[in-house]
């Protein structure tokens, strides 16, 4: 099997200011073709520290790909650093330029050409893979069999360099083995419960197949994944050991092919032909954003509410004030009528609703930082829960919560 290591280059990643987005891609995309990613760099800008990690690299995988460090200037440190690391000369490659003047006149930005013209430049041994979608190209040196790619670090021009043209340059190059995986989506049993129940199972797997505990919230995610020279085989062998596994989960399974729970939703939704809407408060419309970042969404998702003022509750979802004075606005009782009048306006088989405190301060009405409540309401059957998560800043609490609202619908619409 062919292992990969990915370096991402930039002082920006390093100080937390950029989230590194391209290695969780790339090693997904590498991963479908059977190339195994064993290592990640995050390094500095640097020529001596990215020789030193190419080095490293190398010594680890038979595949490195970098991304970001590269930039319009003469002094481009990467491209430097990869052009001293093979010795080899930096020149202008006329088929780079050309391909960079084409782009800039299609954008009407022929004056800034020459200002960007030091992006033609590239290591004299190197392949260069033209970027459609920006300026740098990306660069691939190779030295006794092993590969290294050099690629710019915006994502929207990684995305397709990796996907239309690094991957099948990969699989043409080599003779891979298929990596075949299935996510059995696991709810109920804690993880180390759930280690015991299966364990005889687990044993019992073929060599060529492998299994993962990947924890999301109150989720467990069994990754199996098989690898081999037939996918239609592999298909089949992962088909036989999950249907060997049900019967030892019981009703705790909710999905046994999709990976994120909003995917998981939107199968069911669709497959049964049900409507859904949301009423939010302290998630912030992050329950909304979730479900509607699935593709075909519009044809189950009529829409959503942040009535985040108690006012605007009162107002639009006919929450009764009384309600409110009586339990405060992050109660149950708030809850269950916001889902109740969410459902009315939208019209929709099922709504739901979140009420809480996000933080960092406690609520007006003296809810603790980390209270939620939330109810779903299915036709005219609501179940009302609560969550209490001090520990989790701002912005996980919202997407925590919203994790887990879906994911107890999911539950609820598998197991009814």
């Amino acid at each position: 099997m062919k292992n990969a290591v990915l370096i991402t280059i930039g002082d920006e990643i390093l100080s937390g200011s950029t989230v590194d987005t391209n290695s969780n891609f790339i090693a997904a995309e590498l991963k479908n073709i059977g190339i195994k990613v064993i290592q990640i760099f995050t390094i500095s800008d640097q020529i001596e520290t990215i020789k030193k990690t190419i080095s490293s690299a190398f010594d680890l995988g038979n595949i490195i790909i970098t991304t970001g460090g590269l930039g319009p200037t003469r002094d481009d440190k990467t491209k430097k650093a990869i052009a001293e690391f093979f010795n080899d000369e930096i020149a202008l490659d006329e088929e780079t330029f050309a391909h960079l003047k084409a782009y800039m006149e299609r954008r009407g930005r022929t004056e800034i050409l020459e200002r960007n013209r030091e992006q033609a430049f590239v290591p004299t041994k190197s392949k260069v893979f033209q970027n459609h979608n920006g300026t740098a190209p990306c660069m691939m040196m190779e030295e006794n069999g092993k590969l290294l790619f050099s690629l710019p670090g915006v994502p929207y021009e990684v995305k397709p360099l990796i996907k239309d043209q690094i991957v099948p340059f990969l699989k043409d190059k080599f003779s891979l083995h298929y990596l075949s995986t299935r996510i059995v989506s696991v709810v109920g049993i804690p993880e180390s419960i759930l280690a015991d129940k299966i364990e005889n199972w687990e044993l019992a797997l073929p060599e060529n197949l492998s299994l993962s505990y990947l924890p999301v919230g109150t989720r467990v995610k069994l990754r199996l994944t098989a690898s081999g020279e037939d996918d239609s085989i592999l298909q089949q062998q992962l088909e036989d050991e999950i249907q060997k596994l049900l019967p030892l989960l019981e009703d705790h399974v909710i999905a046994t092919s999709q990976d994120k729970i909003e995917k998981i939703l939107a199968d069911i939704l669709t497959d049964r032909k049900l409507t859904l809407s949301t009423a939010e408060s302290c998630t912030g419309g992050e329950l909304a954003k979730m479900i509607t970042s699935v593709s075909g969404s519009s044809n189950y998702f009529l829409g959503g509410i942040v009535s985040y003022a108690t006012e605007k509750k009162i107002d639009i979802l006919k929450v009764k004030k009384e309600t409110v004075e009586e339990f405060t606005v992050v109660s149950e009782q708030v809850a269950a009528e916001m889902a109740e009048g969410c459902q009315k306006l939208f019209n929709t088989d099922i709504s739901l609703s979140t009420t809480g405190v996000a933080g960092p301060r406690k609520g007006e009405d003296g809810k603790e930082v980390g209270t939620v409540f939330y109810t779903i309401r299915i036709k005219d059957q609501e179940v009302i829960s609560k969550l209490y998560m001090p520990h989790l800043d701002r912005l996980d609490f919202m997407h925590f919560a919203s994790q887990k609202v879906i994911q107890d619908l999911v539950a609820l619409l598998v197991n009814n």
